[in-house]
This record gives C-alpha cells, structure tokens and sequence, in this order.
C-alpha cells in the first residue's frame, strides 16, 4: 500500500493515446514516445494502450475498459495521431478525444501531413488545447502539463 494524503501531489501519469497498427507490418510509434519520454526524464507512470511484447491480442472487451480506466486516472492524454488511413485509421482515437478533450488533461499532435486532421484540429481549438507537429514536441509539453500542481481555490 502506498497512501497519497490530502493535499499531496498526486502521482503524475501520461496515457500515450492514438492509433495502433492494425497489421503486422506497420510499426508502433510508442516505443519511439517511450524512449524520448526517458530521455526527457519523465520520471511518472507511462500507460500505454498495447502489450508489452508489442503483440496483438484477442481481448478487445477488457483492452476497452482497461483503456477508459487508465485514460480517466492519468494526469494527461497525449493524442499523437500519425494517422496513416489504411494501418491506422485512428477512428477509435476520433472517438476518444472528442469524449476526452473537455477534461483538460488533453494533448493533441500529429504530422503536418496527416489526413483527416481537420475537426480533431477544431476541437482542440474550441477546447483552448494547443496542437503540436512532432512528437518530441508534444511529449515535452505533456512532461511540463503533468508536473503543474492542481490549483487550489480557498
């Protein structure tokens, strides 16, 4: 057991939220944000929607709900969408920002090239959220957006 008591910070966390590749070819870019997370010194919890061994599953029911689960305790959503429309669509992730955005803790980036990109880009601007095109970019700024304190209102 690890208690958090009132009024101390609580554990910062960043959910790594976007498209996973639907073949075996197309590689995930999580590992990549993985590695510029260490490298940038993000010493939090990291939860990322797929298998440690990078494989694909037959569990779709309990992947949904340990996603909701995990998307609705972290600190921040890092939507990084290299949308690629035939090995990551990234349908379900148009789903899942335009329920997450009005939470706050909502990152959006993705290629300056990526297709389909228009309304998640209106969304995020309607929300107050900054987009970003790269994604040392966006992971900076999802380190920065998890290390601000909760503002208190007395």
């Amino acid at each position: 057991m690890k208690p958090v008591y009132a009024l101390e910070p609580l554990p910062k966390s960043i959910f790594l939220a976007g498209p996973t590749p639907r073949d075996e070819v197309t590689k995930s870019w999580r590992p990549e944000a993985l590695a510029l997370l260490k490298e940038l010194g993000f010493d939090g919890h990291v939860y990322v929607p797929e298998q440690a061994d990078w494989a694909k599953h037959d569990h779709y029911d309990n992947q949904v709900t340990w996603e909701w689960e995990a998307l609705s305790i972290s600190t921040v959503a890092v939507f990084w969408v290299p949308r690629e429309l035939k090995a990551m669509p990234a349908f379900t992730t148009n789903i899942e920002f335009g329920l997450m955005i009005a939470s706050g803790k909502c990152l959006l980036g993705y290629p300056e090239d990526a297709p389909k990109m228009r309304y998640l880009g209106h969304l995020a601007e309607r929300y107050g959220t900054q987009v970003y095109h790269t994604l040392p970019d966006i992971l900076q700024a999802a380190i920065e957006k998890a290390k601000q304190p909760y503002a208190i209102k007395s």
